[in-house]
């Protein structure tokens, strides 16, 4: 990926985050009492972030069937409730066994 592409996609996610988390201090002067609200607020960011990258995913080994093993190990491996490095350790394990592999 470019240096460029990469720097603005940086440059629109932590925009979106900003933008998402200030907006509700700057529109809404009461406190926000609805769960509903606040639950949509506090995940908007995550989501954005998740639909902005997963994408990418794909391409970035360079080989379709590495990028689906290293993103099935890292989904089994996080909704077995692992840390941020565990998974991130295992799917990079698993990208290189899948690259020796295919």
């Amino acid at each position: 990926m470019p240096l460029g592409r990469m720097a603005l996609m940086i440059v629109v996610m932590a925009g979106v985050t900003y933008l998402i988390r200030m907006l509700p201090l700057v529109l809404f002067r009461k406190k926000i009492t609805s769960r509903y609200i606040q639950s949509l607020l506090y995940y908007i960011p995550y989501a954005v972030l998740s639909a902005m990258t997963f994408p990418y995913i794909f391409y970035a080994t360079g080989n379709l069937w590495t990028a689906l093993i290293g993103t099935a190990v890292a989904l089994i491996a996080s909704i077995c409730k692992q840390s941020l490095i565990i998974v991130a350790l295992l799917s990079c394990i698993g990208v290189l066994i899948g690259g020796f592999i295919f």
